[in-house]
Parts: C-alpha cells; structure tokens; sequence
C-alpha cells in the first residue's frame, strides 16, 4: 500500500484497473478530514450518508473524539451506525460498546504525575482524562476549556484526575505548542509500555499498547463479516495511519501529514475544499455504474 505523495494517484482511478469494486463499509476520521474548515459535518455529506444506506453501505466515524460528541455530531444518522470513538479505544454500535481497550491504573498515576511536572517546568500544557462515562479536567482557564469541549461533550472539572472512578480510554494532552516537537517526545517514556499519537498540531493522546483506529476498524470488520477489500478509509493525521491499512482503498486529504499523504493509496482534495465528499461520490457512482 506505501507510496509517496508525489506518486500515490488522485482520487478513485487509483483502482481503475479493478473489475469489480463493491464496498461495504466507509470509515472517516472527523478533524481534517470529513469536516470542514469551521469543524462542521458539510451539509452535502446527509445525502451521500443515505445513499450509502439504501446500498447497505455501513459507514462509521473513526475520531479522537468522545463517544458522546460523535453521536452528538451525527444525531442525523442511523441509530445503527458504529462509532470508533477515543483513536480506537472505545467501539460502539446501536448505543451498546462492542470493546474498548483501558489503561491500567499504574500507568495513568505515573503519566498524571508526569504531566503535572512537565506543565508546571516545561511547556504549557492541559491534560484531559478520558473515561468512559466523562472526560475530566483539573485545569478550568477558558482557552483550554474551551478547546477542549470541542472533542468532549461530557466533561467535568475536578480538583484532582487521579480521584474520577472511571475506566480510562486514554489520557490526551493540550500542547499550546507543537505537539510534534514539544509534548510528544517527552512522552517517549511510555512508548514501551504503552501506544503514544500524535493526533494534530496540538494534542497527543496516551493509551494501551495496541490501541489505535485500525484494531477497532479490524474488530468491526470481524463482526460484519465485510473484507478489507471491501472498505474505504479517509484520514489525514498520525492517528489515521493503522486505520488506512485495513482498507484497499485508502484515501488520504491533500493536506494531510507527509507520512499519512505517503501510507495512503491515494489522495483526495482537502477538507477544505470537501475532498471527501466529491471522492466518496464518485466512489459510489462508480459502484453504481
């Protein structure tokens, strides 16, 4: 599936060859991908959505969102529709988790602990505990609240994140900075013990060794009974990468990183100019035709 960006072909025609394309599931991350510029699903994209499901086409947000703000985001949706939420960690379908993939206990005090450190030495940071019923923050200050109730409809603030009685998805970091060059390497400590992403400019999230979008996409794949062949995938960032291996026809955004624009089979327009959207159409006019 590797290539680079300069050769990986643009949009379906990278498949043209194939005689038969017959999809059956389409996973999309969110941020960069199929929302717009504001963060908002294109009001182009509920059409496609029941067009795919009067062809029995399950398509399912994959995001570093929380469950409860992708259900929010697609209230429009069928009730059935799965849900790769928390960068994998957390599968849901018809309301009801299907898995999910939690931190051990020793792990979460020693990153909590390191973090604290870290913010008050080092870098400007906040830190976002994310259970299954609520995400939880220690630090109230609006630029950080406000930023992270973007990804995070259920959240609460408390005086300490190692007191929540929650299991725990993952622990996300708000680097103010560059999350490539600031927060993520000094998280190379837990690497060994456990999966470290970076998800965008900003935030780096700390999870179980083995956690990322593709396991939860694989496991779904498992239960439906539908191949890789028979899945699309769109991403455009770090935590996108193992998801656009379980799919032959693997879409990466014009303004994706390198290393995604590099893993990817082939490259669709950007977010901005609703890239998704005009591959995905095509996609299903083909599969029509």
């Amino acid at each position: 599936m590797s290539s680079t960006a300069e050769s990986a072909p643009t949009t379906p025609q990278v498949r043209a060859g194939r005689e038969e394309f017959d999809p059956r599931l389409v996973v999309a991350d969110m941020d960069g991908t199929l929302l717009d510029g504001e963060g908002r699903i294109p009001e182009g994209f509920w059409p496609l959505l029941e067009r795919m499901h009067s062809r029995g086409i399950v398509f399912v947000p994959a995001s570093g969102r929380q469950y409860a703000t992708l259900s929010r985001l697609f209230e429009r949706a069928p009730a059935d529709t799965p849900y790769v939420a928390e960068n994998g960690t957390y599968l849901v379908k018809d309301g009801l988790e299907l898995a999910s993939t939690t931190l051990a206990r020793a792990i979460v005090v020693e990153a909590i602990t390191y973090l604290r450190e870290l913010g008050r030495t080092e870098l400007e940071l906040g830190v976002v505990l994310c259970g299954k019923r609520s995400a939880y923050v220690e630090r109230a200050d609006e630029p950080f609240v406000s930023e992270v109730r973007k990804y995070y409809a259920a959240l609460e603030v408390v005086d300490d994140l190692l007191v929540p009685d929650d299991e725990v998805l993952k622990i996300a970091v708000f680097d103010f900075g560059d999350a490539e060059t600031g927060a993520g390497p000094r998280l190379d400590r837990f690497r060994e013990a456990s999966q470290v992403v970076i998800s965008n400019h900003h935030w780096v999230d700390i999870m179980a060794s083995g956690a990322n979008k593709g396991a939860a996409v694989q496991q779904l794949q498992q239960r439906l009974g539908i191949t890789r062949e028979q899945t699309v995938a769109f991403g455009d960032y770090l935590n996108d990468l193992e998801m656009l291996d379980t799919a032959t026809w693997s879409f990466a955004m014009a303004n994706a990183h390198p290393e995604v624009l590099a893993r990817a089979a082939a490259i669709a327009p950007a977010n901005t100019e609703q890239g998704m959207l005009t591959t995905l159409t095509e996609l299903l006019d083909r599969a029509e035709g």
